[in-house]
């Protein structure tokens, strides 16, 4: 006998859709228009619901926005798992211009938003914390498993979490100005700086030690 299978709501489906629209309305709006652009009206608008449908999800701004923190924070870790595993030669390169494409894009340029926004906003700023140091800690350990790095080995951690950091500055500088060319440019000095602190060291290749010249009479 099979179990029965339990009727869907329509008219929760559909609060289900209008929720997502007005969060991924202020991601967006976010995104394009910074924090003092970003009212619960134009968010309503560009969702294409009522302010007071809007309301009804979120009652204040601080609710919609700390929703939208929860909802960028989710989509960058959907992001981080969907990213490609690439093995063989051109590894390296592959990783950090996936992840360098990740900082440069829609989303985490409405989390920078986000971060000014946080700064003087109290009820923002705590969740917003909070939620970037999780997906820190993810990055980092997507990153390191994705270019296959040994953290025992000294220095490579600090090389991982300096690639991690080149992405947030890139991410910042393509705040201003469509920064690609020198991006490319920077990223593929970085891949060639990374593939040499990650490659496998031979114990042969280690110099050998230093030993007392001979004596002379």
């Amino acid at each position: 006998m099979t179990p029965r299978t339990a009727l869907r709501d329509p008219k929760q489906d559909r609060s289900r859709a209008t929720r997502r629209r007005l969060l991924e309305a202020a991601v967006a709006c976010l995104a394009e228009r910074g924090w003092a652009g970003s009212t619960v009206a134009v968010v309503a608008e560009r969702a294409g619901v009522s302010r007071g449908a809007a309301q009804h999800h979120f009652p204040t701004r601080e609710d919609l926005f700390t929703a939208a923190v929860e909802h960028v924070a989710e989509e960058r870790s959907a992001e981080l798992r969907a990213l490609p595993a690439p093995h063989g030669e051109g590894r390296v390169p592959a990783v950090v211009e996936a992840l360098i494409t990740l900082y440069t894009g829609p989303l985490f340029r409405a989390a920078l938003q986000l971060w000014v926004a946080a700064s003087y906003e109290e009820q923002l700023g705590a969740r917003v914390t909070a939620l970037e140091a999780k997906i820190g800690r993810e990055t980092h350990r997507m990153a390191v498993e994705l270019l296959g790095a040994d953290e025992s080995v000294p220095g490579v951690r600090e090389a991982v979490q300096g690639l991690l950091d080149l992405g947030r500055g890139l991410g910042l500088a393509n705040l201003l100005t469509d920064d690609g060319h020198r991006r490319e440019r920077v990223v593929a000095q970085w891949s060639r700086i990374l593939e040499g602190i990650l490659a496998p060291k031979d114990p042969d290749d280690r110099p050998a030690p230093d030993h007392p010249a001979p004596a002379t009479s």
